[in-house]
């Protein structure tokens, strides 16, 4: 097959290193629990020709409408379904799928969501404080920037943000509110901060916290690793693009920890936990973006990928 995926505002990052590593084939079963616009999930059917299925998995509505057309050429291989990540068991029970061959998460937020500035992820563009994946989740940035206390922003900014600044950011955010734009909110933020122009801009990290709390993401990382492992068939892989650290260290330690047959302290003679690996590490260090696809993808900048294989059952 000699088509073309159609032409979208968002890039898939790492999309030959993710190909590589799922290595998708016929008859093989795949996931793409954050489909997005479906460039990767593209690869994946077009690579596991001709009876290679997948299920795609997106909390935003507009993202798997453009899939669903993108992905339309593999019609009666593959399925959307409007849903979090972390109900993957309960979607793969629906579609009567007891393993799948490979797992793909594409974290954080894409290109496309970043753009529109009616979905307030950007303080690039004036739009509302919105930042919610799934538009039916009741809370928004505007209702934590309006109402936390100064502490509670001040913590969330610094847990999620890594802001040094979190405390002088959150004093000021209580101190201008009502707070309802991405520009109003951004400007409070650089008109608070001191110190050397950074590379990036003051609001960033205050931004990226705000995302990481309003879609509980690191939480859902966490409810999704467990059950990702169980779904993999023996030899099936699960790959994970994150584009933050907190992300990425997650991924990173359980990895680590179900790739390791013992869990007790060094010191301690003999094993008593009774821990078996049940992954073989695919990546011991990161995969990053290779130079030339900074250069066309600048978001690809801050990815990092790290994989997985499944073992065999003992």
């Amino acid at each position: 097959m000699n088509a073309i995926p159609l032409q979208t505002p968002h890039v898939s990052v790492l999309y030959h290193e993710i190909l590589h590593i799922l290595c998708p084939q016929s008859p093989g079963k795949y996931v793409d629990a954050t489909v997005g616009a479906g460039g990767h999930a593209w690869g994946i059917l077009k690579e596991s020709q001709p009876a290679g299925t997948l299920l795609g998995l997106d909390l935003d509505p507009q993202a798997l409408e453009i899939a669903s057309q993108r992905l339309a050429i593999f019609e009666g291989r593959y399925r959307l379904v409007q849903a979090s990540y972390t109900t993957l068991t309960h979607q793969l029970q629906n579609i009567g799928w007891d393993q799948v061959n490979g797992i793909l998460l594409d974290l954080g937020v894409s290109s496309m969501e970043l753009d529109n500035p009616k979905r307030g992820f950007s303080f690039q563009a004036e739009g509302p404080l919105d930042m919610r994946f799934d538009p039916t989740n009741p809370t928004t940035a505007g209702d934590l920037v309006n109402h936390l206390t100064e502490a509670e922003l001040s913590d969330m900014i610094w847990r999620f943000g890594d802001e040094p600044q979190s405390r002088r950011i959150a004093r000021a955010i209580v101190q201008a509110r009502p707070i309802h734009t991405t520009r109003q909110l951004a400007e409070v933020i650089q008109s608070a901060t001191r110190g050397p122009r950074e590379r990036i801009h003051p609001a960033t990290r205050t931004f990226q916290a705000l995302r990481i709390a309003v879609n509980r993401e690191l939480d859902a990382i966490g409810e999704l690793l467990p059950q990702a492992v169980s779904a993999l068939a023996p030899g099936g892989k699960l790959a994970i693009i994150a584009f933050h650290s907190l992300e990425d260290r997650m991924v990173k330690n359980y990895f680590r920890q179900e790739s390791t047959d013992c869990l007790c302290p060094p010191a301690q003679p003999v094993c008593t936990c009774g821990h078996r690996a049940s992954l073989r590490l695919m990546t011991r260090h990161a995969i990053t973006a290779s130079e030339e696809e900074i250069q066309s993808n600048p978001r690809s900048r801050s990815a990092r990928l790290r994989a997985v294989e499944k073992l065999p059952l003992a």
